[in-house]
């Protein structure tokens, strides 16, 4: 998705007030930042996302993952434990990658 259609789709949650003035201004501001450094030659929103990724040390149960994730995503910890939750029993791949991310993350 390039950056005029975020921001169409940003406007469009605003118009239909999902967003608030602060909450639209704030995802606009990161949207056009991510544009100018992804124009500059520097790495994209997305690597920043992956390399800020880190384990909770507050939010957490086990190890801190569904916290850290929560953090980086947006989304509340208890989606992403019901997410894990989930893949663990739909194909048993639950547990798995939750133990690869508790090794592989940093904790903060």
């Amino acid at each position: 998705m390039n950056d005029a259609e975020e921001l169409n789709k940003l406007a469009d949650l605003h118009a239909r007030g999902v967003l608030s003035d602060e909450e639209f201004a704030k995802a606009k501001a990161r949207v056009l930042a991510g544009s100018a450094t992804h124009h500059t030659g520097s790495a994209g929103p997305n690597v920043g996302a992956v390399n800020g990724l880190r384990r909770a040390r507050v939010d957490r149960w086990l190890g801190g993952v569904c916290g850290g994730i929560a953090r980086a995503t947006g989304l509340d910890s208890w989606v992403w434990r019901l997410i894990f939750t989930v893949l663990f029993l739909a194909f048993g791949s639950g547990v798995l990658l939750y133990i690869l991310l508790w090794i592989f993350v940093p904790e903060e």
